[in-house]
């Protein structure tokens, strides 16, 4: 059997950067994707890092806003290692309510002021709301281009010699006198005694361990030729992600619809009319491209970080929606635990151990 030093199921940003991580500790590297690298979640993702919004769960926010803020470095290193970009952007959120269940550390607006930092948007509360709490916010939160990154993230470890096979779906972990000791798919065995499960939405297919993991579709589509936003623009009903090659990504849904990652022109027109309800111009844009992917999701909406019962059997997985922004805290906290045997952020509520009968 071929053999590593560490095995990493899926090639999403999350194993990607961590892969990259091992190798900056000296571990050599194999990832055993299903599919092609990076073409499922991280792929279908919008890039929002926002690390502050009232959508992250109390459990989460002290590793999710320190991944933000690891964000520029992570970025400026994979940029050397790809000589790619990534498009990380800086000008921040402007959130839109009509309930005024802001954040507290977003900075209230008023309309005067939210009119000169966009002027294409529009505050439709005022209609049908006779008096709103507050109609908008700014927060400091950056986002990026995800197809962009994981090119640069695939490219980069690549460059760190991390080996990758393709095309084989892991169908269970192989154990040795009760530890991990590789993976069995399809065709063939891996060996390595350090496993690490970033399989995303499919992370609960792998045997011996069912974690609860199960597919959130999201489905988003792009537009061209829309009124140029500087900012992220959200509300409850929609995202307009803007990006400096002109797109103006518009997302998204969250359903619980399996593996089917079709697309359905009527929840897409919905998107599409909540975006213009937002920005009356984007009535007039084109419709470049339309997607889905599965989110990770979990019961309790955290993700699993940790080792497994099986000495040497790790997993990162279950991020749903916020796996690009917690891939360089992932990364960190995971290598960490394989190479010191703990890590320097308490990962309890994260524990996998926290599902057990």
């Amino acid at each position: 059997m071929r053999s590593s030093d560490a095995i990493i199921i899926g090639a999403g940003i999350v194993g990607l950067s961590l892969a990259i991580e091992l190798r900056k500790k000296g571990l050599s590297v194999l990832i055993v994707e299903r599919g092609k690298p990076g073409l499922e979640a991280s792929f279908a993702a919008a890039g929002m890092l926002a690390a502050s919004g009232n959508e992250i769960p109390q459990a989460l926010r002290a590793i999710a806003e320190e991944s933000a803020r690891l964000y520029p470095e992570f970025v400026y290193e994979l940029e050397a290692e790809s000589g790619l970009k990534v498009d990380l952007r800086g000008q921040g959120t402007i959130l839109i309510s009509c309930e005024g269940d802001l954040p507290e550390k977003a900075e209230l607006l008023s309309p005067q002021r939210l009119k000169s930092l966009e002027p294409a948007l529009t505050l439709p509360c005022n209609s049908n709301r006779a008096a709103p709490k507050m109609l908008a916010a700014y927060l400091t939160e950056r986002s990026l281009d995800p197809r962009a990154l994981v090119a640069a993230s695939l490219k980069a470890a690549r460059h760190r010699e991390v080996d990758i096979s393709s095309g084989a779906e892991v169908k269970s972990l192989l154990v040795e006198n009760g530890h991990a000791a590789g993976v069995q798919t399809g065709k063939t065995k891996y060996a390595a005694p350090i496993v690490v499960n970033c399989a995303g939405a499919w992370a609960g297919r792998i045997a011996p361990i069912e974690f609860p993991v199960k597919p959130v579709k999201g489905q988003m589509l792009a537009l061209v030729d829309a009124p140029p936003l500087k900012h992220v623009v959200r509300s409850k009903q929609v995202y307009l992600v803007p990006r400096t090659n002109e797109r103006l990504v518009v997302g998204s849904t969250l359903e619980d619809a399996g593996y089917n990652k079709q697309t359905v022109t009527g929840d897409l027109q919905h998107l599409f009319e909540a975006a213009v309800e937002l920005v009356p111009g984007v009535a007039n844009s084109l419709r470049n491209e339309a997607w889905a992917g599965l989110r990770p999701g979990t019961p309790d909406q955290l993700p699993i970080l940790g080792e497994t019962p099986i000495p040497g059997y790790f997993v990162a997985t279950g991020h749903y929606r916020d796996g690009i922004l917690l891939a360089p805290i992932t990364a960190r906290v995971i290598a960490d635990l394989i190479t010191n045997g703990k890590s320097f952020h308490d990962l309890s509520a994260f524990s996998p151990s926290r599902f057990a009968d």
